[in-house]
């Protein structure tokens, strides 16, 4: 299970309720905060995620609206030490950039507050442990070199069967861990515990993927396939269609047939533009791919293998009314 939580969702600049493009990807002991536009350390606090635990930013590419926050977080950084280190993944040219940006303008000489370290990203694996794994694919996208997607999967398991245990009275601590990787245990009465008479079929488990700024969807369709959740931009309705194509942007239906294309579970729509009504965008989208969702600042997701919901309470954090995005969203 993988939660997503959205810090912003404007494009290009803010709006009176959207930020610029932020979010946050947590999987059990993870958080990975993929790009970090203007506003988005006051967004942390006001969704209640708090600065701990971001050691690893995740960039889709190295636009200002993608990454201009990473100076107010590192300056709060300077000031608060709350990390020991930082990582931070994306592109060859986006880390150049990143860099002039915190080692010229921020630090100007300074010792970092943390220790920093930059990874460049290439089509591919990224990292991985036991459960899940992080994939980098190369995205396509105006004026942008070294654009990429990511895609968080976990990897097949097999549950453990809670009830069975306890009937065989296997006790609960190290024996379950060790029946859960795969090794039998010996039990005081001398019966042998192997691991297939306590784990339950293999299940596959959930994936999320998640691309910033892209102008086609063609290259889109096979690193995609298949997901629990898209999250992907809309900046632009169909009848703007040549504006999205000048300026290296996806038209609502362009996301929704990427989406149809790829067999995908449930698309979530950002990057949205302040010259459009939500209900719009949402409308163009559904109409092509019914499961689709906008979403807005402060908007929580959770991603389980085929069913992707909104969690509950998401509404209220986010404060603002239907007909307030109705009009200026």
């Amino acid at each position: 299970m993988f939660e997503i939580v959205f810090l912003g969702t404007s494009a290009s600049a803010p709006s009176v309720r959207r930020g610029l493009s932020a979010q946050v990807v947590m999987y059990r002991q993870y958080r990975f905060l993929v790009d970090c536009g203007e506003g988005t350390q006051r967004q942390l606090l006001k969704s209640g995620l708090g600065f701990k635990r971001l050691e690893r930013i995740l960039l889709t590419h190295g636009h200002l609206d993608h990454i201009l926050g990473l100076a107010g977080l590192l300056s709060t950084f300077m000031r608060w030490e709350t990390i020991e280190q930082m990582e931070i993944y994306g592109g060859r040219s986006t880390l150049e950039r990143v860099q002039d940006l915190l080692f010229k303008v921020v630090l100007r000489g300074a010792r970092p507050p943390m220790a920093l370290k930059f990874t460049e990203i290439k089509p591919g694996r990224v990292m991985q442990d036991q459960h899940f794994e992080l994939l980098a694919f190369p995205v396509t996208h105006r004026g942008a070199a070294g654009c990429f997607g990511f895609l968080f999967r976990e990897k097949p398991h097999r549950p453990f069967l809670d009830d069975r245990a306890e009937a065989m009275g296997v006790p609960r601590g190290p024996e379950r861990k060790r029946l859960v990787t795969g090794q039998s245990i010996t039990l005081p009465d001398g019966r042998v515990i192997v691991p297939d008479t306590v784990l339950g079929p293999v299940e596959e488990g959930a994936s999320l993927a998640v691309v910033g700024d892209a102008g086609r969807i063609d290259d889109l369709v096979e690193a995609v396939r298949g997901v629990d959740a898209l999250v992907i931009e809309a900046t632009y309705l169909k009848e703007e269609a040549e504006m999205a194509q000048q300026y290296g942007h996806l038209t609502a239906t362009q996301a929704a047939t990427l989406a149809q294309q790829a067999d995908v579970h449930q698309l979530i729509l950002t990057h949205v533009s302040r010259r459009y009504h939500e209900k719009d965008i949402l409308a163009e989208a559904q109409a092509t791919f019914p499961a689709t969702m906008v979403a807005r600042d402060l908007y929580r997701f959770i991603v389980r293998r085929d069913q992707t919901v909104l969690a509950e309470g998401s509404d209220e954090a986010m404060a603002a009314s239907e007909e307030g995005f109705d009009v200026g969203a």
